[in-house]
């Protein structure tokens, strides 16, 4: 005998609610970084934009920057811990394969019970973590979804390493994500994601943990740890020749055109990037342009988030306008959609 099955219902239209971040207390300059990579500050700045970036101590981890973060998003999202009830971590940086970050983080959060996970969809990941609580809250599976993008980068690059050590650090960002506060106005449109494998090289660990332990056990205390690594003139290319079309198509597909756009909230991953694409898209003069990159440097999965914040409160862009989220990472793997801007804590 067949049965029904009942099916959950959601919300036709759903819209971040609240954003926060942490930045790390320590601000480190180019000229710092220079020295062991045999570089310069012009050097740096030349390639890269960056001028300075937050690099996390011994007490700020993963886990409580992550926290201090969250409960940012939630006052700014006039939340409680009991109306959260699903959490998504995006990082590369939690070094455990086991148990993610994300349940002890809902726990310390007060979130008792709540559906807690991690993703790891590399700099693309926090777009990634979006277009899931989005779609879960719009099926009903989940009532409000805080969505946490998190990185300390400074625990897996070498820094003598010349095409890294200029470019990553740490830092957290984090979203509430629930029903649209105007129904049947989408606070967050369609999401354009996908990834390219023949890419895989252009960023990646230098070795998995496998062969790192056969040498740990042929060489001892000589075997060389596993590092983050980039071939950034081929990630330079591709993005330069593949992110147009992804913008067009998360635009598209909100049913805008790049003159509804207000921002453009591009993954910091690099000054010049940034400027190509924003040229190649022809966005209107009075669109807002992050470029956090300046100060933060890249910081992966929380690099939306923390450029976000920081359009928000230099009053480049405010809460209610219209921008376009596009990120890209280690996989090659990507993701864009256009969303309201939230209030911001």
């Amino acid at each position: 005998m067949s049965v029904r099955i009942a099916q959950t219902t959601g919300v036709d239209s759903t819209a971040i609610l609240g954003l926060g971040v942490y930045r790390p207390a320590r601000i480190v300059t180019n000229d710092e970084i220079a020295g062991p990579i045999n570089s310069s500050d012009e050097w740096i700045r030349t390639r890269s934009g960056i001028r300075t970036r937050r690099f996390a101590d011994a007490s700020e981890t993963v886990q409580s920057m992550s926290v201090a973060a969250a409960r940012n998003a939630m006052d700014a999202a006039e939340v409680s811990a009991d109306e959260i009830d699903c959490v998504i971590v995006a990082t590369s940086t939690h070094l455990l394969l086991t148990p993610a970050a994300a349940p002890r983080i809902a726990t310390e959060l007060g979130m008792n019970g709540a559906a807690a996970f991690d993703i790891s969809a590399g700099c693309a990941g926090f777009c990634h973590a979006l277009a899931m609580a989005s779609d879960l809250v719009r099926a009903g599976t989940s009532k409000k979804v805080l969505v946490i993008g998190v990185e300390k980068l400074t625990d897996t690059v070498d820094m003598t390493d010349r095409s890294t050590a200029f470019l990553f650090a740490d830092g957290a960002g984090a979203v509430v994500v629930g029903p649209s506060e105007k129904p049947g106005e989408a606070g967050i449109g369609p999401t354009v994601w996908g990834s390219d494998g023949t890419q895989h090289h252009a960023i990646r660990q230098t070795k998995d943990w496998l062969e790192f332990f056969a040498e740990i056990e042929e060489k001892g205390l000589e075997a060389v740890r596993p590092y983050l690594a980039m071939e950034g003139t081929a990630v330079f290319r591709w993005a330069a020749h593949s992110l147009e079309k992804v913008c067009r198509d998360a635009i598209d597909r909100a049913g805008l055109t790049t003159d509804d756009l207000q921002a453009m909230i591009p993954h910091q991953a690099n000054g010049r990037i940034i400027e190509i694409m924003a040229r190649v898209l022809k966005l209107p003069e009075d669109c807002a342009l992050a470029n956090d990159i300046e100060e933060s440097g890249n910081t992966s999965a929380a690099s939306i988030p923390l450029a976000m914040e920081a359009l928000l409160r230099k009053g480049e862009a405010r809460p209610g306008d219209t921008a376009l989220l596009i990120a890209f990472g280690a996989g090659l793997s990507y993701a864009a959609q256009v969303v309201t801007l939230p209030r911001w804590k």
